[in-house]
Order: structure tokens, then C-alpha cells, then sequence
């Protein structure tokens, strides 16, 4: 199986472009601003279910892009097809410009990296990065170079003639990656390939990840469940669902302004008051909601067209106080203020989680900085508190 998923990236026919096997062109198209990738209205159905519903989306020349969802929402059918693995039923990808919805995986410069790596047992370190060298026919000392500059890159250096049994999990990843971009690929595809890794080392390998990514100026697509991972890595997310592309964004637009009240409960965790519109001040709504009363919320740039709205706060917006906080009176109808009790405490080490349950029966979740050494600021199981943040903590949803 290793060496069939392989042969798959790995063989060139003769006829295939010399440029797919030297150093990236800069991948930059010549138009100025268009995407390295561009994929328009693709769409795959499997047994009359379209897993992959008209998703549209340019990807920039050295970009480091990550698909993230839930399981089964269309993004690894959608990298399946980058890699020639799957045909669009409609719709168009196009690589500088070339449709390569038709052209066979072993014909377009593609490259994928799988989750379960697809190295040869019976192999060196050397030789699995050389396999795909030597089919397209490479000469002897091209080959020695290129998997010694691999080999450097990934930092293997010294384990050249181990087979993938003599080697830990983060080394044969390394191996994998290696051989992945032997070849130069304008697009590398990455499916989960850090699934496998233990917390310490996945966190260690996403940096390496990175660097490498950036010293080549690549373009790296990652298929990922990992919130985490998908934050720390890429340049932009694309969040899908149900086999449509939700939201296109950075991290940090991701998680502070999403774009449905879907997506900010699937990125992070988030607390969801649900009201409606009561007034309209300048650049401020008043919302009236059954479990947090009345709430001042800075008014979206976008209108939101309906009366009734979803408030949300991310966790560490929240500030716990014993007394609730010193504002002046002038300004005190700015802070939104909430009571209730400490029903639960989790220490995570950097921060501490609390659950509150407020009066009015539901319950919220603050996030804080463990900012010093002992818990001397800690709040306790049962301890009343004061949750309060401002209008702009908060994101303004359709319900």
C-alpha cells in the first residue's frame, strides 16, 4: 500500500515539465494579484450526497492555508482532488492558470503528504527521499544533492541509512515531508500528518513546519481537526461544513468576528445570550435577553437584519470581581453586569476555567491569566461573584 500511494506522486512520464522538478519559479503567477490556486464552483457527490457543495476560494502563491471542520464536512474530499485522487463533478481548479480537474496526480505539480506517512519499510531514510528522484529519471549526483539538501532542511542528518522502524514518529514525519517536497511541488497537501504525534512533539513539528514553509515560500494546504494547529500554522482558515466553505479568514478574524453564530461555536469556546433588539444609540444596540437581562453591545458593521440576535462573548472577555468593577458612574451603564455563583474550577496551568451560575439559571464561562505563582487571587467553588465586560467584548450574531 506504501508503495502504491507513493508511485502515485512519485512516478513523472517522460513527457512531463522539467519545471515540476527544479527549485519553485517564485510560483507567483505573471498577473499581478491572481491566486496561485484558484478553485471555482467544485462540487463532488458520492451516492447522490454532495460531500463537496460548490466551494469556491483563491489561495495565494506561498501561502499557508489549513482546511478545518468537523468529520465529514468535505475538506479531505476536497484535498483528494487537489492530489488528482478524486474528479469534480463541476467546477474548475486551476493552477497558474491550468484547469487540473483532468491531469492525472502523477502529471500536475502536486504533491500530498498522508497521514499514515506511506514510507517504504524496507528503505533507508535516503532512499525513500531519493524513490521519487529516481523515477523522473534524475542523474546520480542530482539525486545525492537534492537528498542531501532535504535531509539538512528537515534536519536528519546522521540517521541517512536508518529504515523507518529504527525511527520515532517525529522523525518519520520528517522523512515523509522530506521525500513530499524532494521534487519541488508548486502545492504541497498535508492530510492530518501530525495526528499521530504526542501533544509535546505535534507542538514542536508545527514550528519546524512552519520554518520550512517559509524558507521554501511554498504553498502548503493542511487538512486539520485541530482548532489549535490550524490557528498556530496557517495564514488563513477556511472553516467548512456540511461541504460548503463557511468562512474564509485569518486566525484572529476567525475567533474575534466570525461570521455565523455555527462558526463561533465550532472555533473555541464561546458563551451565547440569545435577545432581542430593544434600542439603538449611537453605534450601540441595547439587547433585552431571557438569561443575562439587558446587554450594551457596540453595533455590528455589518446590519444585522433581524430583531432577534444572538450576543456572544469568548471566555476570557469575561472578568470575574468579588465587587464588580470600579467604573464611574457615568459611565457604568458601558459595563454589563451579571451575578452568580462559582459552580466550577479547572486549572489548566497558564489559566483557569470557571464555570458561573448566574441568577438567572444559566451558566457561563470566564477564562483568566494564572499571573501569579499562588492561587491568591483564585476564586472558589460556591464563591459569589460579579461577571462583567463591555460592549465591545461582544460579537453580534443572527440567532
Amino acid at each position: 500500500m506504501a508503495e502504491e500511494l507513493a508511485r502515485t506522486h512519485d512516478e513523472t512520464e517522460p513527457g512531463a515539465p522539467a519545471a515540476e522538478l527544479g527549485k519553485p519559479e517564485s510560483s507567483l503567477p505573471d498577473a499581478v494579484g491572481m491566486p496561485l490556486l484558484r478553485i471555482e464552483g467544485v462540487v463532488k457527490a458520492f451516492g447522490g450526497v454532495r460531500a463537496v457543495d460548490g466551494v469556491s476560494l483563491d489561495i495565494r502563491a506561498g501561502e499557508f492555508l489549513a482546511l478545518l471542520g468537523p468529520s465529514g464536512c468535505g475538506k479531505t474530499t476536497l484535498l483528494r482532488m487537489l492530489a488528482g485522487f478524486e474528479t469534480p463533478d463541476e467546477g474548475r481548479m486551476l493552477l497558474n492558470g491550468r484547469d487540473i480537474a483532468q491531469v492525472l496526480p502523477h502529471e500536475r505539480p502536486v504533491n500530498m503528504m498522508f497521514q499514515n506517512y506511506a514510507l517504504f519499510p524496507h528503505l533507508s531514510v535516503r532512499d525513500n527521499i531519493a524513490f521519487g528522484l529516481k523515477r523522473a529519471g534524475l542523474s546520480r549526483a542530482e539525486i545525492k544533492d537534492r537528498v542531501a539538501e532535504m535531509v539538512a532542511l528537515v534536519k536528519l542528518k546522521g540517521l541517512e541509512k536508518r529504515r523507518p522502524d529504527q525511527l520515532s514518529g517525529g522523525q518519520r514525519q520528517r522523512v515523509a515531508l522530506a521525500r513530499s517536497l524532494a521534487r519541488c511541488p508548486q502545492l504541497l497537501l498535508l492530510d492530518e500528518p501530525l495526528a499521530a504525534l504526542d501533544k509535546k512533539l505535534r507542538e514542536s513539528t508545527q514550528a519546524e513546519l512552519m520554518e520550512v514553509q517559509r524558507r521554501l515560500g511554498m504553498t502548503f494546504i493542511i487538512v486539520t481537526h485541530d482548532q489549535d494547529e490550524a490557528m498556530t500554522v496557517a495564514d488563513r482558515i477556511g472553516v467548512m461544513n456540511a461541504g460548503r466553505l463557511a468562512q474564509l479568514a485569518t486566525p484572529r478574524q476567525l475567533y474575534e468576528a466570525p461570521r455565523s453564530r455555527w462558526i463561533a461555536e465550532f472555533v473555541g469556546d464561546i458563551n451565547v445570550f440569545e435577545g432581542k433588539i430593544e434600542a439603538r444609540e449611537t453605534s450601540r444596540l441595547t439587547v433585552a435577553t431571557r438569561d443575562a437581562g439587558t446587554l450594551a453591545v457596540v453595533e455590528p458593521r455589518d446590519a444585522i437584519g433581524k430583531a432577534n440576535v444572538a450576543v456572544a462573548i469568548r471566555p476570557e472577555k469575561l472578568k470575574l470581581s468579588r465587587q464588580g468593577p470600579a467604573v464611574d458612574v457615568a459611565s457604568a451603564h458601558a459595563v454589563n453586569r451579571l451575578e452568580g455563583v462559582i459552580s466550577d474550577v479547572s486549572y489548566l496551568g497558564g489559566t483557569t476555567s470557571y464555570k458561573v451560575k448566574l441568577d438567572s439559571g444559566a451558566v457561563v464561562r470566564a477564562s483568566m491569566s494564572n499571573t501569579t505563582r499562588l492561587d491568591v487571587d483564585a476564586y472558589g467553588l460556591g464563591q459569589r461573584v460579579v461577571v462583567w465586560f463591555t460592549p465591545d467584548d461582544c460579537v453580534m450574531l443572527d440567532q
